[in-house]
């Protein structure tokens, strides 16, 4: 068996032993805790504003009915977009930051836009129907959409290590989209419910129940699913090498303007007659639903066989057991070790095995990247923060990972080969196992 190799030096010193000092020169508005500051500050005063609008529109008793409606799709959708990014999972400070600037930035932004948008297209033609169409089918699908992909572009920019594959813009998008349809719902539902109020309508003939049925039972992915149009851009560009900037800029701008379409198309299937609605939600958004699960799905499965391809190397290097590259690229086995160690060591065994199968999952795509030429030029910094973090954990993984190989691996079938044995009177010894060509004892060579 390989000997454990030499304790890797700590990532945040340079060669000589200084630590990196240009950081200590930084001006204040560029220290991260300003930063967050000024973003948590915004999204608050967002907040704040977007609440006492929606409250002056629907009153006190329609905004509590819209609220309590609204909220049912939320964890289903976060849970279904939080499954997704089980392979590589993110943190959750980016989902919340998402699902914050959906429910208020993007919706404060769409909500003011909108309404100016639409009041200077009624004064210009003085026909405050087709104001409203031409509002509900150019506009807002444009401004709506641009807002929801504000996150996802700072995401990309600012989060970029954990922003690295389509995956990771289809799980930041639909989260983003999640909270402004969230926010849309309670002015809907709430609105519904006024109307109701006023017209004494009751039971299932009710306003508030059918905008329940359109837009809580029948279509709760509808925006998720415009926006996450835009996160595939922006994931495919995330894969793209950083010299190819045309094609960076380029698929992010396809992917909005596809959602913004859709969304159009949505809209406008109001003004296609009676079954209208019915006929795009058939024709075109269950299909598109349909391909994109798959699209998503495949996704992953891709990931987890970069997973079992990749890691192997540093298994051979020594950094990782061999049975370890199976496990970490089957959702199965790494559900299992996370059961035996929880079963074992607790909590934070449990956790520290789910944070190892994530640390080796991002050096795998890491290598991936590297080896397409695709990595950036911290590639062998990366690395080594990434084994360190193996290094630290690699106490408490192994058992349960080990375990769960022997759980889940398939059986192998034995049986006496067909050809000679090797020697005269027996079994020789075979010949010392090589490790396969692929795969080079270094790890940080290519």
């Amino acid at each position: 068996m390989a000997s454990s190799p030499p304790y890797p030096t700590h990532p945040g010193r340079h060669p000589g032993g200084h630590s990196g000092g240009a950081r200590r020169h930084a001006h204040w508005w560029q220290r991260p805790w300003v930063r967050y500051g000024a973003l948590i500050t915004l999204l608050a005063l967002s907040g704040l504003v977007i609440l006492a609008l929606v409250r002056e529109q629907t009153g006190t008793e329609g905004f509590l009915v819209g609220l309590g409606l609204a909220v049912l799709p939320v964890p289903l959708l976060v849970a279904a977009f939080r499954w997704l990014d089980r392979v590589e999972p993110g943190p959750w400070r980016n989902l919340l930051f998402a699902f914050a600037w959906g429910a208020c930035a993007a919706a404060l932004m769409a909500i003011v836009a909108n309404s100016f948008a639409t009041r200077w297209i009624a004064t210009e033609t003085a026909d405050p129907s087709s104001a409203d169409t031409l509002g509900a089918t150019v506009i807002a699908p444009v401004v709506e959409e641009s807002a929801k992909a504000a996150a996802v572009l700072l995401v990309f920019l600012f989060r970029r290590r954990d922003f690295t594959g389509i995956l990771d813009g289809v799980v930041i998008a639909g989260v983003t989209a999640t909270g402004f349809a969230f926010t849309e719902n309670i002015l809907y539902l709430g609105t519904a419910f006024g109307t109701d109020q006023l017209t004494g309508g009751s039971g299932i003939a009710s306003v508030t129940a059918a905008t329940f049925f359109v837009r809580i039972v029948m279509s709760p992915f509808a925006h998720p699913l415009f926006t996450v149009l835009t996160g595939i851009g922006f994931g495919v560009a995330a894969l793209s090498p950083d010299r190819q900037r045309v094609r960076r800029v380029l698929f992010p701008l396809a992917g909005l303007l596809l959602a913004m379409g859709m969304h159009a198309l949505w809209n406008g299937s109001s003004t296609l007659g009676e079954y209208g609605f019915f006929a795009v939600y058939a024709a075109f958004m269950v299909p598109a639903f349909g391909v994109l699960t798959w699209l998503v799905v495949w996704t992953r499965q891709r990931e987890l066989r970069t997973v079992r391809a990749e890691l192997p190397a540093y298994a051979v290097a020594g950094w990782l057991t061999p049975a370890e590259p199976f496990a970490l690229g089957s959702m199965r086995a790494r559900r299992v070790a996370r059961q035996y160690a929880r079963r074992h060591g607790g909590k934070a065994v449990a956790r520290a095995v789910a944070q190892y199968e994530a640390y080796a999952t991002s050096l795998a795509f890491l290598r991936h990247r590297g080896r397409l030429g695709r990595a950036g030029t911290d590639f062998v910094t990366r690395e080594r923060e990434l084994l360190l973090e193996l290094w630290h954990r690699r106490e408490a993984a192994r058992p349960a990972l080990e375990h769960a190989v022997r759980v889940t691996a398939p059986p192998v079938p034995v049986a006496a080969p067909p050809w000679a044995p090797y020697g005269v009177h027996g079994y020789g010894h075979p010949p010392q196992a090589r490790p396969h060509p692929a795969y080079r004892a270094n790890p940080y060579r290519f």
